[in-house]
Formats: C-alpha cells, structure tokens, sequence
C-alpha cells in the first residue's frame, strides 16, 4: 500500500491522546524512566522475561526481577542503530564513539590505550573520491555551473545529471558497489609504494614502520561515495613505537597521491556491458593534521567531520532508508528522477553480477561497505567504548542492589563468593518501536539529554581552554 503521511496536527493529537492514556494506566513516572534509560531511543526493543539471583548455600531468593511490573509488562532498551534516519538518539552515542575513537588516534589517549606520543607522528586526512561518470549540475569556486546558471547552495537540481540520458549509471553503481575493494587495494599499494619511496624492501618496511588508518564513506549529491581517512604512520609495533626518521607527512602525501593512481579493480565484460577498470577520481585532496588551532586542520575538526559522517547514510540523495525488496516498490516512494535512475541501474544489473548483491544494496546505490572502518592499530576499538559504558551501567546496577540487600538484612555480595550466587534469567523479543505517546515522550526526553550534554560539552571545552591558557602562561 502506498505510504500516507497524516498532517502535522492529526499526528500532534494522537500523540497526545495516546499520552493520557498512558497517564490513566498510573504507570507513567515508571515508562518514563525506562525511556530515559534508552536515552529516549525512538525504536527501542522490547524484552519481556524475568532475572533471578539465588543465594546457593541456603536457597533463598535474594533478588527477583520480572517485567510483569513494567509498564505494558515489557521492558525498552535501546535499538543501538547508528543511522540518524532511523535513530537520532542512538546514532548520537554512535557518533560519539566513534569521536572519541578517531581523536584516541591523533592525540593519544591512555585510558583507550594510545599513549600521548602519536601525536608527533606524520598523520594526514585524505579526501579519495570517484571518477567523473558525466558532467552535474555543481557550485563551483570560480565562475557558473556547466549549465551557465550559478546555483545556489540549496538547489535541488545539484549533483544531478546535465543530461542524464548519456550520464553513466553503470559505471556509478559498479563504481559504489566495488569501492570497498577500490579502499583494499588502495592500501596495499599505499604500502608499497612507501617501501619503494622510501628506499627498503617491503619486507624491511614492515620491521621499521606499520600504516594505521580511520575511515568514513560519505556520499555526493550525485549519489557517490567518496572517503575520508586519517592515515599515520606508526613505528614497527603501532602508535606505542616512534615512526622511522625518514617518515614524513610530505612522504606519506606522495605516497598516498602514488597510490591512488595505481589502485584498480579490472571488471570482466558482463552481458552487453563491455570490460572495464574502475579507479579513484582525479581529486584527491590531502592535508596534514596539527595538534592545535594554529594548524591547517586540527584534531578535534577532523574527528568531529569523521563522527558527523559515521552516522549517516544516502540521505543526500533523498533515497530510502531500508532495503527495496521488488522493484515495483519503487512506485511508493517519491524519488528524484536521478536516485531512481540509480536504483534502477543496480536492478538492471543485478542479473550481470550475480555475487555483488546490487539488487539487495540498491537503497545504498550499490554500496555495500562499512561506513565506518580503521585498521588494527590505528585506536581503540567500537565494541571496548561500549563495553566500558555497559560495565559502568552493570557496577551502577550492582552497587544498588547490594545497598539494597544489606538494607534487607542479606549478606554482602561483594564478600560472596561467586559459587555461592546462582543468577537464573530468561528474555525474549516482545516487539518493537513506541507508540504515538511514547514517541512524544521519548522526542522530548533524546532533547532534553542531547541540550544537556551540549552544555556540558561546552563547559568542558571552555574549562580545558582556560586551563591551556594557564599553563602557557606557566610555560613562559
């Protein structure tokens, strides 16, 4: 069935006749604190089960839990999507993250296991993009659009085809769905090409220096993905050993420059399409990375951009958030004329390149990568932050529940041995989402915590400001 879309107002009223029901059930306070702790997650799962925690010498039950006595008798947690379409509360942790993952590796942090140290090794932020597959509407620096109007920066007409009947979609699908393998090859020959510059055997190179990386994929207005990647080099053991003398952040543009010209991925001819190479683009842009404001491009910029773009999508082609499971579907949505062509293509395709799966990512417009990726050694990891954050979530839990079970007159569980506690637990799926109320609920709430973390944010800055600001003074 085609999607509709309610008025603003209707959707305002439901939401908030949905919400005095809720308020009647008397349960309200309680829903309300489950949605904080999902950080007001717009998708939450919810759980239904029940958590027991026996102490085993006596038998006795020293703590149940049971979603029984939650609101609707389920429990919300957060759906953890990383995508600002789907979530923009989750994809704000994501974000986050993913911040402080790429700032780790450019100015050192113990605690993420990245010593202070990398920050005087050659680290740049490169910029590959794609080829050209037909000439688009754009804003250029200098002079008008190849169409001789000077759009402005809100146009919708940019990134589009100037005539999109000789404009090569082939070529841009292909080109999306085999990117990852573009970035893999890109770095192998980044590896050697630095060897060669560099005057050693790639066997020596490894003995004497190891390439670290973090990447983003974004996508172009014409629905192209390009990347951006923090690429340092590191001594032989990673960020913890010194770089080799003759690593330099002018060797490292070279090499990287060298070997985006090289990087290629031959196509074999399919069907009526002839065989092709597909490559980088001829822009490619390269800065070095400064440790502070008075550099070209500073740390905490490129770690901002790199976060800002590690939760987005194609959403700057206007395309669907989820996968498009017939062809006819397209017919429901109101696509640009120039996203569905694109679409179009990874179905029109499809047949050709059986194990690329481009009917399956042509939501995506073919691609099919990570948006988010780094190498081993370049920081910590994803999944350590968050499990920092649920082992903190897990003590907290904890403290509480011993406090609350000496109240009662039980033995300490910091003093028992783990034997002597069985803990019995049963979860299952109970649906998904929120309903208009909660929706309300949970909108105002991601606010209210994102406003408070801005603030808090912008204390920290200024207080780590005015602390630099002393210590040079102390310095002098």
């Amino acid at each position: 069935m085609p999607r509709t879309t309610a008025p603003a107002p209707d959707l305002e009223r439901l939401a908030v006749a949905d919400l005095a029901r809720l308020a009647s059930r008397g349960d309200l306070p309680k829903l309300r604190e489950q949605i904080v702790r999902t950080g007001g997650c717009s998708n939450p799962i919810h759980l239904s089960g029940f958590r027991t925690l026996t102490h085993v010498p006596t038998g006795n039950v020293l703590h149940r839990y049971s979603t029984w006595h939650e609101p609707g008798h389920r429990l919300k947690v957060a759906c953890g999507n990383r995508r600002a379409s789907r979530c923009t509360s989750c994809a704000r942790t994501y974000s986050a993250d993913t911040f402080h993952l790429i700032r780790a590796g450019l100015a050192g942090d113990d605690t993420k296991g990245v010593p202070a140290t990398v920050r005087s090794h050659p680290r740049v932020f490169a910029t590959l993009t794609a080829p050209s597959f037909g000439p688009v509407h754009n804003r250029p620096d200098k002079g008008r659009c190849h169409c001789g109007t000077q759009h402005p920066a809100d146009s919708p007409i940019l990134g589009t085809p100037l005539n999109p009947d000789r404009y090569d979609y082939a070529h841009a699908v292909l080109w999306n769905n085999h990117a990852p393998d573009l970035w893999r090859r890109f770095t192998i020959y980044l590896f050697r090409t630095l060897a060669k510059m560099a005057g050693l055997y790639q066997y020596e190179l490894k003995e004497q220096a190891k390439i670290s990386f973090g990447k983003v994929a974004e996508y172009q207005r014409r629905g192209a993905v390009h990347f951006h990647a923090v690429i340092r080099i590191d001594g032989p053991t990673g960020p913890d050993s010194p770089p080799p003398a003759w690593a330099t952040v002018s060797l490292l543009d070279a090499a990287i420059r060298s070997a985006t010209d090289r990087a290629t991925v031959p196509l074999a001819a399919a069907g009526h399409l002839p065989a092709r190479v597909l490559g980088w683009g001829d822009q490619v842009d390269v800065r070095p990375i400064k440790g502070f404001a008075n550099g070209e491009i500073t740390e905490q910029a490129v770690a901002s951009y790199v976060a800002k773009y590690a939760t987005k999508s194609a959403e700057a082609t206007e395309t669907v958030d989820r996968r498009i499971l017939e062809r006819r579907e397209l017919d429901r949505h109101q696509l640009p004329d120039h996203t569905r062509r694109l679409i179009e293509a990874c179905w029109d395709l499809d047949p050709l390149y059986r194990g690329r799966l481009l009917a399956h990512w042509s939501h995506m417009l073919g691609f099919r990568g990570h948006f988010s990726s780094k190498s081993p050694t370049y920081s910590t990891t994803l999944s350590a932050l968050r499990q920092v954050r649920a082992d903190y979530r897990a003590t907290e839990a904890r403290t509480a529940l011993r406090e609350r079970l000496l109240a009662a007159g039980h033995p300490d569980l910091d003093e028992l041995p783990d034997t002597d506690t069985l803990v019995l637990a049963h979860w299952v799926f109970a649906g998904s989402g929120n309903s208009p109320g909660e929706s309300l609920l949970a909108a105002s709430i991601a606010r209210e915590l994102h406003e408070r973390r801005t603030t808090d944010r912008q204390e920290m800055n200024a207080q780590l400001a005015r602390e630099g600001e002393e210590m040079a003074w102390t310095d002098c």
